[in-house]
């Protein structure tokens, strides 16, 4: 009897990598996700990572514009994120903030966001902050 509720207890862990396994946080059309390599930074602990040659070119050429300081297409990009889901880490009000992704064939902003912390975090949502991606170096 112990054996078999011992192998009750564990099977759940054994199960748990298999469920995991789930789409790619709104951009699997794009290109399927896949594991990133090295290990994350403390700051993506517990999240799920991609690297920026995952991301959709969109989100690419958004992160380059962040990183040159603009000139940004939109007028809401880099203004401060609040972060009310609480998907992300809980941060002081304007430590986060976010620039749009485009979305080709949108005629709005679209859903696609990348969110910047202020110690070089960087988040891809690609569906209106339901779920974020840490983007992280290989």
């Amino acid at each position: 009897m112990r054996t078999l509720t011992a192998l009750l207890a564990v099977l759940p862990l054994l199960l748990l990598p298999a469920c995991s396994s789930g789409s790619s946080g709104g951009h699997k059309t794009e290109q399927p996700a896949r594991p990133a390599t090295g290990t994350a930074p403390a700051w993506a602990k517990g999240m799920k990572t991609v690297t920026e040659d995952q991301l959709p070119p969109e989100a690419r050429h958004t992160l380059q514009l962040i990183a040159k300081g603009g000139p940004f297409p939109y007028p809401k990009d880099g203004t401060v994120f609040g972060n009310h889901e609480n998907r992300l880490p809980r941060q002081n009000r304007g430590y986060y903030h976010e620039y749009t992704v485009p979305t080709p064939g949108s005629r709005d902003r679209g859903a696609r966001r990348i969110i910047t912390g202020q110690h070089e975090e960087r988040y891809y949502t690609g569906d209106h902050y339901k779920t974020f991606e840490a983007v992280v170096h290989p």
